[in-house]
């Protein structure tokens, strides 16, 4: 793969994108420069090629920070949101981690540059497929994709050690909950339909579950069963 790719936004090509370069830049500036200081995500966040899952007429905004459209009216998370929710899971190179909403399979590839299983769920079909070729393509073996309603999670899989949830639920589907190991933790984005969300840590403990407050967030919402 070549360095340097020109970029094709009509008849003429813009000027080569240093793809590398950018990379470096937004994880020295956009996340570290803002406070993501676990050097397991940084390291993945630096070896993960954005530029790569999303689409070809928004490649040059590849790493800016910023949410890009994908298909199917869905996003790509901006890169300090994904890197903030892969760190706020405290993940472990030994863990096994439950993603719900693959989109274009930027953050399961984020994640399993850190941990040693990832499942994803994509309920829309086109983009699970997509999801699973294009992991598959870029090397990611140990990246499994189910088209399916994450609303149930991964009955056969679990319990996990993480679940991240990357679209906004009313409420937190208890199914996934019961599928967290004890002391595991869910990231989700917990809120309105298409408004500010908050976004939570929720910790499996004995007594019940803890929940934290992480931020203010706006993500797609989650659709499925989590909706009736």
């Amino acid at each position: 793969m070549s360095l340097i790719s020109a970029v094709f936004l009509g008849p003429k090509p813009v000027f080569p994108v240093d793809f590398d370069m950018e990379r470096k830049r937004m994880v020295d500036e956009d996340l570290r420069g803002r406070g993501i200081a676990d050097e397991a995500v940084l390291k993945a966040m630096l070896k993960t090629p954005r530029h790569l899952f999303v689409e070809e007429r928004y490649i040059e905004r590849a790493y800016a920070d910023s949410a890009l459209p994908i298909k199917e009216n869905q996003t790509i998370s901006q890169p300090f949101i994904v890197a903030l929710m892969t760190q706020s899971a405290m993940l472990k190179p030994s863990d096994r981690v439950l993603e719900i909403g693959t989109g274009s399979g930027y953050q399961a590839a984020v994640l399993a540059g850190i941990v040693k299983e990832v499942y994803t769920i994509e309920i829309v079909k086109n983009l699970a497929d997509e999801a699973r070729e294009r992991l598959a393509r870029l090397g990611y073996k140990n990246v499994k994709v189910l088209h399916g309603d994450g609303y149930h999670g991964w009955k056969e899989a679990a319990p996990f050690d993480a679940i991240l949830i990357t679209a906004a639920a009313p409420q937190i589907p208890q199914p996934l909950l019961d599928q967290l190991k004890m002391g595991g933790r869910m990231i989700a984005p917990v809120g309105g339909y298409w408004f500010s969300q908050d976004l939570l840590r929720l910790t499996r403990e004995k007594g019940g579950v803890r929940k934290e407050y992480i931020t203010g967030v706006v993500f797609v919402p989650m659709t499925g069963e989590v909706r009736k």
